[in-house]
């Protein structure tokens, strides 16, 4: 609930920012892509300032999600390799019970059951 409460306290007056950075940056700007050429580039687009800024900033968070995603394959590789472990130690684990419940001699038919013994008197 505290995490809505705080992640709405960021979002909505973030979002009401953009909205107005957008509105306020609506000329058209040219981007070139030909260094050498300022005059005739090879390419350019035309296109408002606020959808490049836009543009940029998704670019960022793609590039910068992908150097935390490869930075973390470490530990996703230990995670899977400790996985790996527990699996195989509850199989080495149930095939020990298995071995001892065939290890126990079974009770002959004609002995007494176990006693029970009941539970304390509250």
């Amino acid at each position: 609930m505290f995490r809505k409460i705080v992640t709405g306290i960021i979002v909505v007056p973030l979002a009401i920012v953009i909205i107005a950075f957008a509105v306020a940056n609506r000329q058209v700007v040219t981007v070139s892509f030909d260094p050498f050429s300022a005059t005739a580039p090879a390419y350019a687009a035309s296109l408002p300032l606020f959808v490049l800024i836009f543009i940029v900033l998704i670019l960022g968070v793609i590039v910068g999600g992908l150097a935390a995603w490869i930075g973390q394959a470490k530990w996703r590789r230990g995670a899977r390799r400790l996985d790996d472990e527990v699996r195989q130690l509850r199989n080495e684990v149930d095939t020990i019970e298995a071995r001892m419940m065939m290890r126990q001699a079974p009770m002959p038919p004609d002995a007494p059951p176990p006693p029970v013994i009941p539970p304390p008197a509250a």
